[in-house]
């Protein structure tokens, strides 16, 4: 079964600011409606419904490590469009930006550091995915797309808890495209490098872009916008035979 974007209802969490918001517009402008998730960040999400309209955008508070939080996110979701969720978009990152400097060494990192980013991205993916699955097993169709980093494959700059966070979730992807497959349901990941600019990457410095931008055959460091258009592709009719995979998004500065 293929439906196309305008008809799909799609969840992105974290979908107010940085990489989400260009991800919550992108497929507002293709026609779907979007279930645009916060956490703190109401003004912004609340500025979509303003800009598109109820009909088309929602905004939800929630918090994607609280799996009630979640049910409770995607049951306004239902009632709101009359519909369920189709498309889901683990995107919420939980409190951390990419400052090369300031990162914590090996030497100084604690577990608590990486249990917030395993409950951040891992977490908040199962919970995700766990309350969404009644309306994609009713409706014969799901999609579903995490949102990965191309440290897995070239830890450049070694974020520990990130990048662990990130290669889990990255399993949980492949495990849930074989466990979800026989419902119709695609899992698959896109995954990033440094973007320019979202809200995580604002504190890193002009030279590492300019380093980055160098070693890509595209000679530029791709933006929020670039990396949205290959999240649409993965719940477009034209990825209907995709799923399990890791697509990397960076301008081709990391072979997967």
């Amino acid at each position: 079964m293929a439906t196309a974007i305008a008809d799909q209802v799609v969840l992105v969490t974290g979908g107010a600011r940085g990489l989400g918001a260009s991800i919550s517009r992108a497929f507002l402008a293709q026609g779907a409606r979007v279930v645009v998730n916060y956490r703190r960040s109401e003004e912004s999400a609340q500025a979509f419904v303003t800009e598109f309209g109820r009909e088309r955008a929602c905004a939800v508070r929630a918090d994607v490590t609280v799996e009630s939080d979640v049910v409770d996110m995607v049951e306004a979701a239902r009632d709101h469009f009359d519909a369920p969720v189709t498309t889901v978009v683990s995107n919420a990152l939980v409190d951390f930006v990419f400052d090369g400097d300031a990162r914590a060494s090996v030497d100084t990192i604690g577990w608590d550091a990486f249990d917030q980013q395993f409950r951040g991205s891992v977490a908040g993916a199962l919970n995700t995915t766990k309350a969404v699955l009644a309306g994609m097993r009713k409706a014969g169709f799901g999609r579903i797309v995490t949102i990965g980093t191309n440290l897995v494959q070239n830890p450049v700059v070694p974020y520990h808890d990130y990048t662990a966070a990130k290669a889990a979730l990255l399993a949980l992807t492949r495990t849930l495209s074989a466990d979800l497959g026989p419902d119709g349901i695609t899992v698959n990941m896109v995954s990033g490098g440094l973007l320019r600019t979202t809200d995580a990457s604002a504190a890193t410095p002009s030279a590492v872009f300019d380093m980055i931008a160098a070693s890509t055959p595209l000679r530029r460091v791709t933006t929020p916008t670039e990396f949205a258009d290959a999240v649409l592709f993965f719940a477009s009719p034209w990825a209907r035979a995709v799923t399990g995979q890791n697509l990397v998004v960076d301008g081709g500065l990391v072979k997967d």
